[in-house]
């Protein structure tokens, strides 16, 4: 049997997400938006030019924090591997090895999804 590896305390566990070389600064963070529904509920099928835009994806790297003015630094309220809603038009969307991804400002970030 292999034996797990059991945090110790002030270590933290990390899940491998997806792996991007995107590194967001200061209080940015790298989505990958989900796919927008292609049919409704009723089966109609919705056009690449119709759809909305999608408000949820997954956040796939975090800054460390924007710094106050007394120069300390404060955390995001997200972690890598959350799920979350994000304002329509907020961010910046960018193609990287073939991947489209969306850089958010934390202020954009509307909810956390559980």
């Amino acid at each position: 049997m292999a034996e797990e590896a059991i945090p110790t305390p002030g270590q933290v566990e990390v899940t491998a997400v997806a792996s991007v070389n995107i590194k967001p600064l200061e209080d940015k963070l790298v989505v990958q938006a989900s796919e927008a529904e292609t049919t409704t509920a009723s089966g109609i099928v919705i056009p690449d030019t119709a759809k909305e835009k999608p408000q949820e994806g997954k956040v796939l790297a975090v800054g460390p924090g924007r710094v106050d003015d007394n120069g300390n630094r404060i955390p995001l309220d997200v972690a890598v591997g959350d799920v979350v809603i994000f304002s329509k038009y907020g961010g910046t969307e960018v193609k990287y090895n073939g991947e489209d991804y969306l850089i958010l400002s934390s202020r954009d970030v509307l909810a956390v999804v559980n």
